[in-house]
């Protein structure tokens, strides 16, 4: 894991906050055995929900084939609910199992973390994978940490607004350093400007083609019909 790297708090983690005394194990069974009882009348979100705790689990214990299969079998589920915040989840999840068709899930992660409205914690985690995962001189995580920091300051809270976008102007700034040396605010200034990061509408669709790379041919749904049902302003 890198410098960058994002308290895996910020995704929730439900199973794990709510048996914080329990060893993963336990836990694990615990959930497992929640999932086997739950009544036949359980919708397929709260079945999804509750097998996504079971997904983080076995995550956490390096059982990163196991949480694969799980999280493969719920992503729909959460997409066809329009769980948008599971949904990212999810991804997450799948991305940390180190599988073949994980950078997919992490660009139809981050798509769908910039695209909906979710917890601005999750998806600057998300976008904070990106910067990890592109070499020090990437105009890619240059672009991912501008997204974040957007982010941050578009959608936070105001009681949390002051801290998180703290949390994503460091980012940014380490960023700049690794990618050019920055070391200073008229540095900074001029970084920005050259790399074309002061306007959302120039950053933007560069994102978009980062994520393309990441995910090829390989989306588990149409964006286009997904984009329909964005929230009207």
């Amino acid at each position: 894991m890198s410098e960058f790297d994002i308290d895996e708090a910020m995704f929730g983690n439900r199973a794990m906050a709510s048996n914080p005394e329990m060893s993963l194990e336990d836990q694990l069974k615990l959930h497992q055995q929640h999932v086997a009882e739950l009544p036949d009348t359980a919708s397929s979100l709260d079945r999804a929900r509750a097998r996504l705790d079971v997904a983080e689990l076995l995550l956490a214990l390096e059982r990163k084939d196991e949480a694969w299969a799980e999280g493969r079998e719920i992503i729909q589920t959460f997409l066809n609910n329009e769980a948008w915040q599971e949904a990212v989840e999810t991804c997450n999840v799948l991305f940390q199992c180190e599988q073949p068709d994980s950078l997919s899930a992490l660009g139809q992660g981050v798509w769908l973390a910039v695209t909906f409205p979710i917890m601005p914690q999750t998806t600057i985690a998300m976008l904070n994978h990106i910067i990890d995962e592109t070499p020090e001189d990437s105009d890619g995580a240059a672009v991912a940490a501008i997204t974040s920091h957007y982010i941050a300051d578009l959608r936070t809270p105001e009681d949390k607004h002051e801290s998180l976008t703290f949390l994503t102007s460091k980012v940014l700034a380490d960023v700049a350093r690794r990618h050019s040396n920055v070391e200073s605010q008229e540095q900074m200034d001029m970084w920005l400007k050259k790399l074309e990061l002061e306007d959302p509408k120039a950053f933007l669709p560069r994102l978009s083609t980062v994520i393309d790379v990441l995910v090829q041919d390989d989306w588990w749904f149409d964006r286009e019909a997904v984009r329909e049902k964005l929230p009207v302003n």
